[in-house]
Protein backbone atom coordinates (compact mmCIF):
# COMPACT_ATOMS: atom_id res chain seq x y z
CA UNK A 1 0.00 0.00 0.00
CA UNK A 2 1.73 3.19 -1.14
CA UNK A 3 1.90 5.80 1.05
CA UNK A 4 0.04 9.64 0.31
CA UNK A 5 2.17 11.41 3.08
CA UNK A 6 4.52 11.61 5.89
CA UNK A 7 1.65 11.20 8.55
CA UNK A 8 0.54 7.39 6.53
CA UNK A 9 4.42 6.08 7.28
CA UNK A 10 4.67 3.45 10.24
CA UNK A 11 5.10 5.07 13.26
CA UNK A 12 8.54 3.14 13.47
CA UNK A 13 9.67 5.53 10.83
CA UNK A 14 8.18 8.76 11.76
CA UNK A 15 9.80 8.58 14.91
CA UNK A 16 13.37 8.29 14.01
CA UNK A 17 13.88 9.84 10.79
CA UNK A 18 14.10 13.23 9.94
CA UNK A 19 11.57 15.18 7.19
CA UNK A 20 13.63 14.65 4.68
CA UNK A 21 14.70 11.35 5.19
CA UNK A 22 10.57 10.23 5.65
CA UNK A 23 10.26 11.67 2.18
CA UNK A 24 12.57 9.54 1.01
CA UNK A 25 11.74 6.81 2.63
CA UNK A 26 8.03 7.51 1.44
CA UNK A 27 9.29 8.21 -2.33
CA UNK A 28 11.01 4.86 -2.17
CA UNK A 29 8.59 2.75 -0.92
CA UNK A 30 6.04 4.13 -3.38
CA UNK A 31 8.39 3.14 -6.04
CA UNK A 32 9.41 -0.12 -5.07
CA UNK A 33 5.65 -1.06 -4.23
CA UNK A 34 5.07 -0.31 -8.35
CA UNK A 35 8.39 -2.06 -9.40
CA UNK A 36 7.96 -5.00 -7.39
CA UNK A 37 4.31 -5.84 -7.88
CA UNK A 38 5.16 -9.23 -9.18
CA UNK A 39 6.68 -11.94 -7.05
CA UNK A 40 8.88 -12.94 -10.40
CA UNK A 41 10.46 -9.51 -10.03
CA UNK A 42 11.74 -9.97 -5.93
CA UNK A 43 15.02 -11.65 -5.37
CA UNK A 44 13.39 -14.14 -2.17
CA UNK A 45 10.41 -14.79 -0.77
CA UNK A 46 9.46 -11.60 0.70
CA UNK A 47 6.73 -10.33 -0.12
CA UNK A 48 6.00 -6.69 -1.72
CA UNK A 49 5.80 -5.31 0.82
CA UNK A 50 8.83 -6.35 2.73
CA UNK A 51 10.60 -5.90 -0.12
CA UNK A 52 9.53 -1.74 -0.44
CA UNK A 53 10.21 -1.35 3.03
CA UNK A 54 14.15 -2.84 2.25
CA UNK A 55 14.50 -0.58 -0.78
CA UNK A 56 12.99 2.47 1.34
CA UNK A 57 15.37 1.94 3.82
CA UNK A 58 18.40 1.22 1.68
CA UNK A 59 17.48 4.38 0.00
CA UNK A 60 17.61 6.30 3.58
CA UNK A 61 20.92 4.85 4.26
CA UNK A 62 22.42 6.56 1.30
CA UNK A 63 21.81 10.20 2.81
CA UNK A 64 21.60 9.59 6.47
CA UNK A 65 22.73 7.30 9.25
CA UNK A 66 21.86 6.26 12.39
CA UNK A 67 23.29 8.26 15.34
CA UNK A 68 23.48 7.44 19.29
CA UNK A 69 20.00 5.83 20.35
CA UNK A 70 17.60 5.48 18.10
CA UNK A 71 17.63 9.07 15.43
CA UNK A 72 18.85 9.44 11.71
CA UNK A 73 21.14 12.17 11.03
CA UNK A 74 22.48 13.60 7.85
CA UNK A 75 25.85 12.17 6.97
Amino acid sequence: MPYKSRTDLPESVQNVLPAHAQDIYKEAFNSAWHEYKDKADRRDDASREETAHKVAWAAVKHQYEKGDGERWYKK
